[in-house]
């Protein structure tokens, strides 16, 4: 009897997404939320203020609305954005997940990034077979922090880069 969940695809090693990351200038969050508790919101939060990187923000709804969110543009999709985004970062249902695939191949990404909890190999594979790199269930914010040296243990970013822990008073 086969486990039809069994996870068999292998994602990038810890180098590879650490060049991903390196070569990365714009990132389009799929999936953004207005609402501050959401993962979306916490991640987009972080990258806004903590990388060097251009973010974009897609949501259908929240455009049809013309609402912003932390001061920017939401975007209904990704063809929609002012430039093509280095990696589509999805915050999107599960059976959503192979459709942001085809778009990010559409429009020209360099990687498609499923976040926590997210894993779909069917979505990976049309990514992949478009030469498109492909990271899944992993937190662009806690890579991004880890590779960088802002990462605490709580998974927060201390603003200090030491090997010694930090004192207190």
């Amino acid at each position: 009897m086969t486990n039809q969940n069994a996870r068999t695809w292998i994602g990038p090693s810890a180098p590879e997404r650490l060049n991903i990351l390196h070569n990365t200038t714009s990132v389009a969050i799929v999936g953004m939320s207005d609402k501050p508790a959401r993962a979306s919101y916490f991640v987009s939060t972080y990258l806004l203020s903590s990388s060097p990187y251009r973010v974009y923000f897609v949501n259908p709804v929240l455009a049809g609305k013309g609402t912003k969110v932390l001061g920017q543009e939401v975007y209904p999709s990704l063809d929609a954005l002012p430039e093509t985004p280095d990696v589509v970062d999805a915050f999107r249902k599960h059976e959503d997940l192979p459709g942001v695939a085809e778009e990010a191949v559409k429009i020209g990404a360099k990687t498609l990034w499923l976040q926590l909890g997210s894993w779909n190999e069917e979505a990976a594979a049309i990514a992949e077979e478009a030469g498109l790199n492909v990271v899944m269930d992993r937190c662009i914010k806690i890579e991004h922090a880890r590779f960088h040296g802002g990462l605490h243990l709580a998974g927060f970013n201390t603003g200090v880069i030491s090997s010694k822990r930090q004192r207190t008073a």
